[in-house]
C-alpha cells in the first residue's frame, strides 16, 4: 500500500487518520523539494514517532515508491495538502497503472489559510508561482487575473529569498499587496501595504504574495487590520 499523507501547515497538524496510517508503514518518506518547511524534521519525527527518509524530486518522480509499495506499506509525507503538486498526482496515476493500492489522506494547505486575509476564496483567479530562476511567466497570469477582476495568489519557489522575490513582484504590481508568512503556525505574519512599506519587513519562508483585485467592503475591512 502507498499512502500519500498531507501534513498540514505545522508540525502538529497531521491528522489522526494520517498518524494511524504511519504506524502501519515500514518506511516513511518526506517530500522535501516543493516548500521550505517552517519547522525542523526532528520536530515532526517526535510527533509521528518514526524516522523519515528525505525524498528529493528525482526519487519522487521515479517509480521507486510504487515499486516499494508492491512489497510493503510505505508513506510519502507532503507539506500542506498531498495533491497540490503535479508530481504527486502523477505518482497516483503510476500506482493505478501498476495496480498498486494507494490511499490519499488530505489536510489543510496555503490555499485554505489565505482566507485569513479576509479575501474571499471564490474571488481568486489562476494561481501562479515565482521560480527561483529568471523568468517572468508568472506576470502573464497576474495580468490575466486582473482582466477578470480576480485576486492573484503567488507562491514562491523553494530557496528564493523574500528580498529577491519582492523585486520580481515590483515589475508587475504597483498597487497595495498582501504578504503572508508561515501561515498556519504560531509565527504566522500577514501584512498589507505598498511595496515600499513591505520591502523591509522580516519575512521568513514559506511565504506568498497576494495581489488583490476589486475589493468587497468586507474584504477591505479585514485587510485594514493587516496594515502597519
Amino acid at each position: 500500500m502507498l499512502y500519500l499523507i498531507g501534513l498540514g501547515l505545522n508540525e502538529k497538524a497531521i491528522s489522526l487518520e494520517g498518524t494511524e496510517a504511519i504506524k502501519r508503514c515500514k518506511r516513511i518518506y518526506l517530500e522535501n523539494y516543493t516548500v521550505n518547511f517552517p519547522y525542523s524534521v526532528k520536530e515532526l519525527e517526535k510527533v509521528i514517532g518514526k524516522q523519515m527518509i528525505n525524498a528529493d524530486r528525482e526519487f519522487a518522480e521515479s517509480d521507486a515508491l510504487v515499486q516499494e509499495a508492491k512489497k510493503e506499506d510505505i508513506a510519502l509525507l507532503v507539506y500542506g495538502s498531498p495533491l497540490t503538486a503535479t508530481t504527486h498526482i502523477t505518482l497516483i496515476q503510476e500506482a493505478k497503472k501498476q495496480k498498486v493500492k494507494y490511499e490519499i489522506i488530505y489536510n489543510a494547505s496555503v490555499f485554505d489559510a489565505v482566507a485569513e486575509t479576509g479575501l474571499q476564496l471564490y474571488k481568486f483567479g489562476k494561481i501562479t508561482s515565482i521560480p527561483n530562476f529568471e523568468a517572468d511567466s508568472f506576470s502573464e497570469v497576474i495580468k490575466e487575473n486582473k482582466k477578470i477582476n480576480t485576486h492573484s495568489l503567488i507562491l514562491v519557489d523553494i530557496g528564493l529569498k523574500f528580498e529577491d522575490a519582492i523585486k520580481r513582484i515590483e515589475k508587475i504590481a504597483k498597487e497595495k499587496i498582501v504578504v503572508c508568512s508561515k501561515l498556519g503556525t504560531k509565527e504566522k505574519k500577514i501584512f498589507y501595504g505598498s511595496l515600499d512599506e513591505l520591502k523591509n519587513k522580516e519575512i521568513e519562508a514559506p511565504f506568498c504574495f497576494i495581489i488583490p483585485s476589486k475589493l468587497h467592503f468586507m474584504e477591505s475591512e479585514v485587510l485594514e487590520n493587516f496594515k502597519n
